[in-house]
């Protein structure tokens, strides 16, 4: 993501504007703290704040 924040999880569809839903995902930003993970159960993602799709990419250790 653009805000260094990492996103990972299962890529259930797309639309033409790439606007992405995924499902079962966690999210990793760090923070001044450390790592910070938080897990979610489904988003819709805008497209303009994805900066790189790696498939098969492993998640985080939680």
């Amino acid at each position: 993501m653009k805000n260094d924040k990492e996103i990972v999880g299962t890529l259930l569809g797309f639309d033409d504007f790439l606007s992405m839903t995924k499902v079962s995902l966690f999210c990793s930003e760090i923070t001044p703290e450390g790592r910070r993970i938080t897990k979610l159960d489904q988003i819709l993602l805008n497209g303009n704040n994805i900066t790189m799709l790696i498939p098969g990419g492993e998640g985080p250790e939680v």
